[in-house]
């Protein structure tokens, strides 16, 4: 799953540690979704899309092999 949350923090100048204390979780989980490593939990998903006032698919997008 692909995502665009690194380029919605630039547009914000948010850290990953700032995003991270807004959902509560750990920076490295903000790092892991950012980079693919790990797919966030539906919750989670709308937690990081309410911070930045989009929708979850605004956010998060499947590509062709998920």
């Amino acid at each position: 799953m692909k995502n665009t949350i690194k380029v919605e923090r630039a547009r914000k100048e948010m850290t990953q540690e700032e995003l991270a204390r807004k959902v509560s979780v750990s920076r490295q989980t903000i790092n892991a979704i950012e980079t693919g490593k790990y797919v966030p939990s539906t919750v989670l998903a709308l937690k990081i899309a309410r911070v930045f006032k989009k929708s979850v698919e605004d956010i998060f997008f499947l590509e062709e092999n998920d």
